[in-house]
């Protein structure tokens, strides 16, 4: 005996109001919700806490720019993504309390295994379409990192960046960042 085939109207739709009640981690896309991974392994969290330091260490000098870990950003009502790490360039108090209340200028996801695609075409996809300005898809397996910069409200060809620097114009500032600092091991 076969099922009948399943509509998109037969699904569950959440929100953000729905979102914000559940327990562990999630990201909701198009009211689908996503598990995330279990816990980064080590050389993910090492590379996160990499491209957060030189960061911190870039923006130290702008009042506007802000480098955060996972936050909850809802992008619509529907969608609610908590990218690795990201920057904001605004006014402190335009940029929310309990979630992201504006556009990242840049956003950095460091792949999993089972984030990978999520990460290439769905995220791809919804940053590009709310005008993240900067893409940075890190691959730990590679030790580079490819970058898609929005010009004209389209991600142009990737650029794929493992000991090059690349300058982000983030308005009110601009930083050299330097690739080659992220795949480094610990000293």
């Amino acid at each position: 005996m076969s099922l009948p085939a399943l509509k998109t109207e037969d699904l569950p739709h959440y929100t953000y109001d729905d979102y914000v009640q559940w327990e562990g981690r999630w990201e909701l896309i198009r009211g689908v919700p996503f598990a995330m991974a279990p816990q980064p392994r080590i050389k993910h969290q090492r590379i996160c806490g990499n491209i957060y330091w030189l960061l911190r260490e870039l923006l130290g000098n702008c009042p506007k720019c802000e480098v955060l870990w996972p936050v909850d950003w809802p992008v619509t009502e529907d969608t609610v993504v908590q990218p690795d790490m990201l920057i904001i360039c605004s006014d402190s108090e335009n940029i929310g309390v309990e979630k992201l209340e504006v556009t990242p200028v840049v956003v950095f996801e460091v792949l999993s295994p089972s984030s990978s695609r999520k990460d290439r075409v769905i995220k791809y996809r919804l940053y590009e379409a709310a005008g993240v300005k900067y893409y940075c898809i890190v691959d730990p397996e590679t030790d580079s990192a490819d970058v898609f910069v929005l010009q004209k409200d389209k991600y142009r060809g990737a650029e794929e960046f493992k000991e090059e620097r690349l300058p982000f114009n983030l308005g009110p500032c601009e930083i050299e960042f330097d690739f080659g600092r992220v795949f480094r091991p610990p000293s």
